[in-house]
């Protein structure tokens, strides 16, 4: 007869949970293994990064301190972790990463031609030769640390970090500075042209070579680099690999409008500039260069203070003049007769050719004579005259600018109808603003050409808020580093 060899079942089962629970143990490390080790070596590298931006973090602060003159010589020690360091200050590297400033004064015949192009790198080239052209380039060179494709730069006195996805974050400032008034910019020039790679460790020091360079203001380089400055606007090209960065930085710093040239690697920037106000000698031309659209009633004061010929009273009774203003599709015109205002009148030839006109309500400006001589005369002629009526003239017009429901209106929303009235000063604020979303306000004034008024003694005045962070001095320095890795 056979054996029975059922009682080894439970010793065969036992094998069999061992096996299966063994094969479990190996898949269950297996899996860990899988989705873990990228997960390690991720926080590995980031944990590496991290090192090497504290590293240049330490390093920006140090070569600040050369820049600034505080010390003539620096040195950082930074780990290199399997990476390389090079630094790139030669022509090669410069090409790559400069800045350009330019001031641009909205004066100049080419003006709008550039201002509408301007958003490329080498946009000011066509106009390099202008009589009034003020611009000047400055190279800056960086140090860069690359590990794989992260990558780690000293540039322009800051330290930016650019990830494989493209995009770059800042991790240390650059030497932009402003007050409020004030933008002051060193240059930091890196130059030297060597590198290392490796797993040990390397020191990177820099030295100042010279006193730094003033740019700006220099009116030996050009008549126009001068403060309080002339320009209208600054318009600051920066050419970096780093360039998003820098945008989204200044961004920050002041009110600007930054765009990105994405074909070039540039930032372009916008900078407003505190726009001439004040008391002038009468002109012919002048500017409204922005107001501020938050502010409800942003001119404070616009006025004309005309002294008649000779002085004598006699010569304000023909007295003759038009003050008028235009932007994009938009116009005003003041007519004056004698000491009147005889109508305004505004078109927007976007929404239609009819003129909204508003006419004399009787009201007059006071001319003041001397008491001592009744001959010499003077009156002031004040287009924010909150007393001063006028009608509004429709001839069958009605009026576009003033209803809410027009797409073009302006506050006060209100109709207005054959025969209302409204202060000067409400018609001048309603209108100017309506033509500042157009931009730049050109103002002119003429004469009727019996010469009633002395010019060369009357002037005129003009104050208005011109919004935001605005520029009234620059301050640019180039700071030449010599960079030298051990």
């Amino acid at each position: 007869m056979g054996k029975d060899l059922s009682g080894n079942k439970a010793a065969v089962s036992s094998v069999v949970g061992i096996t299966i629970m063994f094969a479990i143990t190996l898949l269950s490390i297996g899996i860990m293994v899988l989705y873990t080790l990228p997960a390690i070596e991720s926080m590995e590298d980031m944990a590496q990064a991290q090192k090497i931006e504290q590293g240049f973090t330490v390093f920006d602060s140090r070569t600040s301190k050369t820049a600034l003159g505080e010390a003539p010589l620096q040195t950082t020690g930074l780990s290199l972790m399997g990476g390389d360091v090079e630094i790139m200050g030669d022509d090669d590297a410069y090409n790559e990463s400069q800045i350009m400033i330019i001031g641009l004064s909205s004066n100049s015949t080419w003006y709008d031609d550039f201002y509408q192009n301007r958003s490329y790198w080498d946009a000011w080239k066509s106009y390099e030769n202008e009589p009034d052209f003020a611009g000047f380039n400055a190279s800056m060179g960086k140090i860069v640390y690359t590990s794989g494709e992260r990558i780690i730069a000293y540039e322009g006195g800051g330290v930016w970090s650019k990830y494989p996805t493209g995009g770059t974050v800042m991790i240390s400032p650059p030497e932009f500075h402003f007050n409020g008034e004030t933008l002051t910019i060193p240059i930091m020039k890196i130059t030297g042209n060597t590198s290392v790679s490796g797993s040990t460790n390397a020191a990177i020091s820099v030295a100042s070579t010279s006193d730094p360079d003033i740019l700006f203001p220099n009116s030996t380089k050009n008549s126009l680099f001068v403060n309080p400055l002339k320009a209208d606007k600054i318009i600051i090209y920066i050419q970096s690999d780093y360039y998003d960065g820098w945008a989204e930085y200044a961004e920050t710093l002041i009110t600007t409008t930054a765009t990105l040239d994405d074909e070039n690697k540039t930032a372009i920037l916008d900078l407003d500039t505190v726009p001439e106000m004040g008391t002038y000698p009468l002109a012919y031309n002048f500017k409204i260069v922005q107001l501020n659209e938050s502010n409800p009633e942003p001119i404070y004061n616009f006025s004309y203070y005309l002294e008649a010929v000779s002085k004598d009273a006699s010569n304000f009774n023909s007295a003759q003049f038009w003050l008028r203003a235009s932007s994009g599709t938009k116009e005003i015109e003041y007519e004056t007769d004698k000491t009147t205002i005889q109508h305004v009148k505004y078109r927007d030839s976007a929404v239609s050719t009819n003129w909204e006109t508003w006419v004399d309500a009787g009201s007059e400006f006071t001319k003041y004579e001397d008491p001592d001589n009744k001959k010499h005369a003077n009156c002031t002629f004040d287009f924010l005259n909150e007393t001063y009526l006028m009608e509004y003239s429709d001839g069958e017009i009605e009026e576009y600018s003033w209803n809410v429901t027009s797409p073009t209106t302006m506050i006060p929303n209100m109709t207005i109808v054959d025969g209302d009235t409204q202060s000067l000063y409400n018609i001048t604020m309603h209108y100017f603003k309506l033509m500042a979303l157009e931009g730049t306000i050109d103002c002119t004034w003429e004469e009727k050409q019996n010469n009633k008024v002395e010019e060369i003694d009357s002037e005129y005045t003009l104050l208005y808020d011109g919004g935001g962070n605005l520029i009234s001095f620059l301050h640019v320095t180039r700071n030449e580093l010599e960079a030298t890795i051990d």
